[in-house]
């Protein structure tokens, strides 16, 4: 079995551009990671401040890559025909990295706005701004020109369109920091614990769909749930970045009780992933993909679900504000809800890509279980050394840098931790390129073959 549509292969390369960059994010987690112990011998060339716009940054960039890829590997199937322009797409993917690199060599060379998440510099901006419209164009008119539309594909689709209005604010040139800083949660926060869930959401509905067997109608009932939860709590939970930037205090109260109905809407997908796949009796032949998915979904709800709630309250996230205990959550949180779904999508196009069925490698395993543990151990290393950094800082009130060198102990189990993580990803990469290149799609079937009984196919 291969994919339906010729034009599905663009995915291929907009996945091979993302494992690539994702790896070149763990090679500037680890810079960071010894700077932490002490042993910042790079420092003369890539300092600590630019490591980490670098690691930030090609999270967020590898990321978009793999919705995109995502995007035109789903959309052609759910609409039932080819994308509406491959050559479009390819130029696309050209001119997203070339201003990927720009911007990515432009840090190293102190060319940024210094805004964290948002450090790209402005004429850039504009630059990804057409990018993605080109994108949305693309997708939206292959939509627009299908014989019917999808709940999978239009969430799949709002997501996306949603993440590239809410990168306007971003845009928007404030001399006073409060107002900065207000706008900048826009993007940031109602992202990641917003719309990027609406584009979670989608990719786990469609693989949910073809690894399970249950019908769309069902899965795609859960999908509205879960499209609901989400914007009901996550638009107020901006409250909780709010509280020490010079914001009204009434925040504290908004964001302390939305805040706290965030992890509702990752229950529910992990409920709804888990309560799918025991129906469908696990009887696809991908199981690392069925793996993904739902390790997605729950490594989602912990990270981002558990772990927020547990330290955005404002009673708590008065001590743990700008701390280690943000980047436990962080780290866990993008980990669980994108990254895991990206490799998801990953693991179960590639067969289909390149009609080779290496799902059944111990390779695929042993690439799951290795970086999963490896950043469940991260997370751990950085709640102990978070939490250490609250007391010794914050409580006792010993100096920042002081604290700082009390900690290195704490990172040298997290480099160890991200050690056995990194092994994980090197094995899920050999196994990508073990896969070869696409090959040409099989004849697409009649219009109106969007039910769940196609899941059966490898």
């Amino acid at each position: 079995m291969t994919i339906k549509f010729e034009s599905q292969k663009v995915a291929y390369w907009f996945f091979l551009s993302a494992i690539l960059l994702f790896s070149l994010q763990i090679v500037y987690g680890f810079i960071m990671g010894f700077a932490h112990m002490g042993y910042d011998g790079l420092h003369n060339f890539i300092p600590f401040n630019t490591a980490r716009a670098v690691h930030t940054n090609l999270l967020v960039f590898w990321l978009l890559l793999g919705f995109m890829g995502a995007a035109y590997f789903i959309i052609p199937e759910e609409s039932d025909r080819e994308l509406y322009s491959v050559p479009l797409a390819y130029i696309q993917l050209v001119t997203f990295l070339a201003v990927g690199v720009i911007a990515l060599a432009g840090y190293h060379m102190n060319i940024w706005e210094g805004r964290k998440f948002l450090e790209i510099p402005r004429p850039l901006d504009y630059l990804v701004v057409v990018n993605i419209l080109t994108f949305l164009f693309n997708t939206g008119m292959t939509i627009w020109k299908a014989p019917r539309f999808s709940t999978t594909g239009i969430v799949l689709y709002g997501g996306l369109f949603s993440a590239a209005l809410l990168y306007l604010p971003g845009m928007i040139t404030f001399d006073h920091q409060t107002l900065d800083s207000y706008f900048r949660w826009w993007v940031v926060h109602l992202w990641v614990e917003g719309v990027w869930e609406l584009i979670m959401g989608g990719m786990l509905a469609y693989l949910l769909i073809k690894l399970t067997g249950i019908d769309r109608e069902i899965i795609e009932k859960w999908l509205y749930v879960i499209v609901g939860i989400t914007f009901l709590s996550g638009i107020l939970g901006t409250g909780h970045h709010y509280y020490y930037i010079g914001a009204p205090k009434y925040w504290l109260m908004v964001g302390g009780i939305f805040g706290a109905l965030e992890p509702l809407a990752f229950l529910a997908m992990a409920l709804w992933a888990l309560a799918m796949a025991r129906k469908g009796g696990g009887s696809h032949p991908n199981k690392s993909a069925l793996s993904w998915s739902l390790g997605c979904a729950v490594m989602s709800f912990v990270g981002a679900g558990f772990l927020g709630f547990a330290h955005t309250l404002p009673q708590v996230n008065m001590w743990t504000h700008g701390t280690l205990v943000t980047a436990m959550h962080g780290h866990l949180a993008f980990w669980g809800a994108y990254a895991m779904i990206v490799l998801g999508i990953i693991t179960y196009a590639m067969p289909l890509l390149t009609g080779r069925k290496l799902y059944e490698s111990p390779m695929e395993q042993v690439s799951f279980w290795m970086a999963n543990i490896g950043m469940v151990a991260m997370t751990a290393a950085f709640a102990v050394a978070g939490i250490t950094q609250v007391y010794l800082e914050r409580k006792v009130g010993m100096d920042f840098l002081l604290v700082q060198k009390e900690l290195h102990p704490h990172f040298l189990g997290l480099v160890l931790a991200a050690s056995l993580f990194a092994v994980g990803i090197l094995a899920f990469i050999i196994q990508f390129f073990r896969y070869g290149l696409p090959v040409a799609a099989t004849k697409p079937k009649p219009h109106g073959s969007l039910s769940g009984s196609e899941a059966l196919n490898p």
